[in-house]
């Protein structure tokens, strides 16, 4: 549907013949998924918006981001036309998926071109707390350099240190409380970051979430 209504006002327009469009649309995508900047450029050259969404409505920098073609993200987000805060239908944004693949250089990049750190519902740093390996420790660092809302509440009510504690980096879990983290919160179940741990049986995880709940219950006591 919205690949034939962008085919549709360019026709209207006199861009390009049919075919010709269809083949630059299916270029386009293809390009993205082999991580081809020089196709993109050179579609771009030729008038082809490189915003142009894929027939399931994502951004072709949230595409990008999302099959790890580092080198079309880089291109896109050196194009000032590009738009780095368009969401999809879940709420997603370019800035959360790369959060979630733990890209550093790109999440700062995107933050460079004013891509929301935060936002309502899932944000950024809840896709960084949930990434398990170790590029998640200097984005979820970087995400607080740039004031995101360290206990952000998804839509069932979930934070990011709920998401560290079930899924992502222990390093992440221990940089979550040292800046802070409530660890008394509870999502729309019932549950805290420690119930999260236990219930994923990550036993370093839960101890280092009750060491940080007793050290503020001991804070101004004698």
């Amino acid at each position: 549907m919205k690949k034939r209504l962008v085919l549709k006002c360019l026709l209207a327009l006199g861009v390009c013949s049919p075919g010709a469009w269809a083949s630059s649309y299916d270029d386009f995508f293809s390009a993205i998924k082999r991580n081809d900047p020089d196709t993109l450029a050179s579609l771009a050259q030729r008038g082809f918006d490189l915003n142009t969404l894929d027939p399931g409505g994502q951004h072709p920098l949230y595409l990008a981001l999302r099959d790890e073609s580092d080198r079309v993200a880089m291109f896109l987000l050196s194009r000032p036309e590009v738009k780095v805060e368009h969401r999809n239908a879940k709420g997603e944004s370019p800035l959360m998926m790369a959060a979630l693949k733990g890209k550093l250089e790109l999440v700062r990049r995107l933050i460079d071109r004013k891509a929301e750190v935060n936002k309502p519902g899932w944000a950024p740093l809840h896709y960084a707390a949930t990434q398990p390996g170790e590029a998640s420790l200097p984005v979820v660092r970087l995400l607080l350099e740039h004031h995101a809302f360290i206990d952000a509440q998804s839509p069932n009510g979930s934070t990011p240190l709920m998401m560290a504690a079930l899924y992502g980096n222990p390093k992440v879990v221990r940089l979550l409380l040292d800046e802070g983290a409530d660890t008394a919160m509870k999502n729309e179940q019932g549950l805290s970051a420690i119930d999260f741990a236990h219930r994923a049986g990550r036993k370093e995880t839960a101890d280092a979430i009750a060491a940080a709940i007793r050290a503020k219950q001991s804070t101004g006591r004698w």
